[in-house]
């Protein structure tokens, strides 16, 4: 059996090694401090710290989803809307994410918050609904280079919602409505265009043949006698009365 001194020295060894002993996953960084000063970022892996000595902070380095709240956003042309959005951003630099700023998951939310509703906020309604791509990657482009100092990469913004007040949407509803009739009046006026066209170019080629427009008038007695029809109207072309009128000019 082990002498009380020697058995409490390997306990201690024991706990000093398993305190000293940290494991990283890939996608893991640790940065180390060192009596309060930095002495790198370590891992992924097995590392080593001195107990009581140095001090880890982990930093995740997987793209980060961060879900902007809606906000109260006054367009240009003066229309009151909500916006939402979703952030992806990761730490491409653990030791300035750590360092250099306090808690950049939360600096990098309320800086999306604020440049949604200024970038929203620079266009007028119409532009915000059309130009949604323009406006993420405005966005996009600026997060990017506000959090660049911070070690933080912003990949994609998306503008996930807005949200309209609902007499706004009543009018463009009235509007919507207005421009599918107006489409409708004028394929409508097109079409009778075209016929037109087709019956003036047909009566032109009649009336070079008269006997073209005998066979037409033929042509015209069997479709309506084919209707089944109790009365049945002749039409009488108007060339049999052309001698009468000659006689009594």
């Amino acid at each position: 059996m082990l002498p009380f001194n020697l058995l409490f020295l390997v306990i201690l060894a024991g706990a000093f090694f398993v305190a000293s002993v940290k494991i990283l996953q890939e996608y893991e960084r640790a940065v180390v401090f060192r009596l309060g000063r930095i002495i790198g970022a370590k891992g992924p892996g097995l590392i080593l710290l001195i107990p009581y000595i140095d001090r880890m902070m982990r930093v995740d380095l997987r793209t980060v989803t961060l879900d902007v709240p809606p906000q109260d956003i006054i367009t240009r042309d003066n229309v009151s809307v909500k916006v939402s959005a979703v952030v992806y951003f990761r730490v491409v630099d653990s030791i300035k994410a750590i360092i250099d700023v306090a808690d950049f998951h939360f600096a990098t939310s309320q800086l999306a918050q604020t440049t949604l509703r200024s970038v929203c906020g620079q266009g007028d309604m119409d532009s915000l609904l059309s130009d949604r791509e323009e406006i993420n990657e405005r966005i996009q482009t600026i997060l990017d280079k506000d959090t660049e100092p911070w070690g933080v990469k912003v990949s994609k913004v998306e503008v996930k919602e807005i949200d309209l007040p609902e007499e706004m949407r009543r009018a463009m509803a009235r509007q919507a409505e207005a421009e599918r009739e107006r489409r409708a009046k004028v394929i409508n006026a097109e079409g009778e265009f075209q016929a037109s066209q087709r019956l003036s170019e047909a009566a032109a080629i009649i009336s070079q043949n008269p006997a073209a427009l005998q066979l037409r008038y033929l042509q015209t007695l069997q479709d309506i006698a084919s209707e089944n029809n109790s009365t049945t109207i002749f039409p009488v072309p108007i060339d049999l009365f052309k001698a009468f009128f000659d006689k009594k000019s």
